[in-house]
């Protein structure tokens, strides 16, 4: 307790990390407070309708990535969520269009014309969700919730304030991500989801003590164990790696000998981080789409998450878009020609194109279980509901993409607090080894 309270002394003694931290909270209490703030033309006090018909299914998923804001009507119920969406379209652009590559090759220039390309699709994704998102709220369950004097102007300053909402919360995140602490787009998703924790713990809290067949205190002790160490794994999950040796031949300049030293190549068990699990949500969410976010008939399999038929489906799209996403991002050829170019060699491999076809391996035989384990964490939520007679609220915070942003960000945001540390000769925030962050993630976000 004692090191704690020294950390907390150094991290805040430090005035550049000090002012980071001040700002990032700055930024996320003006987003809070956007959230609040209700469409023009919607009565606030008949909003109840809809939030009962977000509380569960791919909506309640959307709703807690806002948090709670797509419920609520608010200028930011789309949140960053169009960005998302741009920004890994924009990612999977980079990777399959040559041309595109090009571009992103070219430096910081090529750096800033993707980005400002990433902005105008989310323009045009944010117009386009906002129009379904009219159609929603003017649907038969949710439609005493307008006004019927503002009903000709609905459509319009419902679609443009939207749009700007979502671009001012980008704007958020880029401030967050340049002058304050963290990714800012994966922090205001953390943020978000965070914010419906004390509501849903509360809910669980309530439903434990309406009778005794509940379960009681005790019941709602063992779900608290199950989550911290859910939460343990995910973190070893997070920063697994497999350790390949490397080793660089010496080379003698003049009189002094360098090169020689060993090292190793570190390969990432869950590489593809968290985009597996958005990838096959996104592809479950379609069929809600056809049937008009009812869900009615044979679509009813792909909105309910405790679903058997779900989760099948669910955890062979998760491992086969982890293979994909793995085989898009990681290149064991140009791994292979660095090491090449840099003197340095796989003891027992040949250089050049042996050299990939083992690491290509290696990466696949890890890839398999991390894939497996990704899947399992996708599917806890629905398995702990049915098991626990859980509430649907409290069971997303048990795995998912919930949990699994939450840890990643985190671990992120610790990375950087310790980076700082460390330059300022301050003790790390662990006694053993460094925090590993996973920026793979954070820029995928």
């Amino acid at each position: 307790m004692k090191k704690f309270i020294t950390t907390l002394k150094n991290i805040w003694s430090i005035e550049e990390l000090r002012n980071k931290i001040v700002f990032t909270i700055m930024l996320l209490f003006i987003y809070r407070i956007g959230s609040y703030i209700v469409l023009p033309g919607i009565d606030p006090n008949k909003l109840d309708n809809l939030s009962k018909s977000t509380d569960s299914g791919v909506l309640g998923l959307l709703d807690a990535f806002v948090g709670g804001a797509f419920s609520k009507a608010s200028i930011f119920a789309l949140g960053i969520m169009p960005y998302i969406s741009a920004s890994i379209f924009m990612q999977l652009v980079t990777i399959l269009v040559p041309q595109m590559a090009k571009v992103q090759k070219e430096g910081e220039s090529g750096r800033k014309k993707i980005n400002q390309w990433t902005r105008y699709l989310t323009v045009l994704v944010t117009a386009f969700q906002a129009a379904a998102y009219i159609g929603y709220l003017k649907s038969p369950s949710n439609m005493e919730a307008l006004i019927p004097s503002y009903a000709g102007f609905f459509w319009v300053s419902t679609v443009i304030t939207l749009t700007v909402g979502t671009l001012f919360v980008m704007w958020l995140g880029e401030k967050i991500t340049d002058k304050g602490l963290g990714n800012g787009t994966s922090i205001i998703i953390m943020i978000g989801i965070l914010a419906r924790f004390p509501q849903s713990f509360g809910q669980e809290w309530t439903a434990r003590f309406t009778s005794r067949a509940a379960g009681g205190i005790l019941l709602m002790l063992v779900e608290i164990v199950f989550l911290i160490a859910i939460i343990m794994g995910l973190i070893m999950l997070v920063q697994g790696t497999r350790k390949v040796p490397v080793e660089y031949a010496k080379q003698i300049v003049g009189n002094s000998k360098l090169g020689g030293a060993r090292n190793f190549l570190p390969l990432k068990v869950n590489s593809a981080g968290v985009m597996p699990i958005i990838f096959a949500q996104a592809i479950l969410f379609l069929p809600t789409i056809f049937t008009g976010f009812t869900g009615d008939g044979w679509a009813r399999y792909f909105t309910d998450h405790t679903n058997f038929v779900y989760m099948i489906v669910y955890s062979i799209l998760v491992i086969a878009f982890t293979f994909l996403y793995t085989a898009l991002i990681f290149n064991p050829k140009q791994m292979a020609d660095d090491l090449k170019r840099s003197n340095g060699f796989i003891p027992g491999v040949k250089p050049g194109q042996p050299t990939a076809d083992y690491i290509g391996t290696v990466m696949d035989r890890i890839t398999l279980p991390g894939a497996v384990l990704l899947a399992i964490v996708g599917i806890l939520p629905g398995l702990f509901q049915l098991s626990f007679s859980m509430s649907q609220g409290f069971s997303t915070f048990f795995g998912g993409t919930s949990l699994l942003i939450m840890v990643g960000v985190i671990l992120d945001t610790l990375q950087q607090i310790e980076t700082q540390l460390l330059m300022r000769q301050y003790d790390g925030l662990m006694s053993s080894g460094r925090i590993q962050g996973r920026q793979a993630v954070a820029s995928g976000m």
